[in-house]
């Protein structure tokens, strides 16, 4: 069993990723314990997710499936070894929470993240002074102990993109970045971090316009995960103040990736966002008392 007892999102997706190829060739579990020198029932249990695979048994059955790209043979065995590798993450009481685990596993796992996000800004894009404003916004009231962890835990999310250099697309509507905020500067400073992180060369932000109603409406937030060169989406998640959902059906994550790519089409440019951003800043007060 992963560690923890319960499958982590990591042997989830190595064994989804070894059934497809079992599959696709047409091969049965029988054949496959047989070629590792093992049950069927490990067969079962590795491609649930239930019990982590070792990378020679990951390699041994990648041959026998006729697949020839290292680069699959090195994704896999590296998620293999990775499988019950203990996160940050975990050293956080509130990081700690499974979905939210999972969650935080993916983006840090992830070559690529795709978000589309028409309420919230980005969690990957936040400043510390967004999120404290975010959520001194809720129901919930949340201990200062809490929310400063919280707060780290965001810090430590970033680095996804500023240092492990993820590739990193962003379509966001505009009354996420336009409407008034309880504080100008948290505001300001918030809208003036996201032009520096957009120009960065693993980073696009797009804005889609207000008047782009319907676009808005194809979809909820949502974010997507690749963890290879292959273009389509390998997980989507929703994450909210309160849960998370983690989706890794096939064609409802062909759905999401065709719904991103409608949004993308319908915001402005990545140059056009740049242009929009310094614009708006400029009306916004420096500090709270110049409102």
């Amino acid at each position: 069993m992963p560690a923890g007892g319960r499958p982590t999102v990591r042997s989830r997706r190595l064994g989804a990723a070894l059934r497809r190829y079992r599959e696709a060739v047409k091969l049965d579990q029988h054949h496959a314990a047989e070629h590792i020198v093992g049950s069927k029932a490990k067969i079962s249990r590795i491609e649930a997710g239930q019990v982590s695979a070792r990378p020679g048994d990951v390699r041994l059955l990648l041959e026998l499936y006729g697949v020839e790209d290292a680069a699959v043979y090195q994704q896999l065995e590296q998620l293999a070894r990775a499988s019950n590798k203990r996160g940050w993450w975990l050293d956080y009481e509130w990081a700690a929470k499974p979905e939210y685990a999972d969650f935080i596993t993916l983006e840090s796992d992830a070559t690529y993240i795709r978000t589309w996000q028409p309420l919230f800004l980005p969690g990957l894009l936040q400043t510390d002074d967004y999120l404290r404003v975010l959520l001194g916004a809720g129901l919930k009231v949340h201990t200062p102990e809490a929310v400063d962890e919280m707060v780290a835990i965001r810090q430590k999310r970033r680095k996804v993109i500023e240092e492990h250099g993820a590739r990193f697309a962003a379509v966001i509507w505009e009354p996420a970045l336009t409407a008034p905020m309880p504080s100008a500067k948290a505001h300001r400073d918030q809208l003036l971090h996201i032009l520096n992180v957009a120009q960065r060369q693993n980073v696009s932000v797009q804005v889609l316009p207000a008047a782009e109603w319907e676009a808005a409406h194809m979809a909820s937030h949502f974010v997507m995960f690749n963890f290879g060169p292959e273009p389509a989406p390998e997980a989507v998640a929703f994450d909210s103040t309160t849960s998370t959902v983690i989706i890794e059906d096939l064609e409802e994550m062909a759905t999401h990736a065709q719904i991103f790519e409608a949004l993308r089409s319908a915001a402005l440019t990545p140059a056009q966002t740049l242009t929009f951003l310094r614009e708006h800043i400029a009306t916004i007060p420096e500090s709270e008392k110049e409102q």
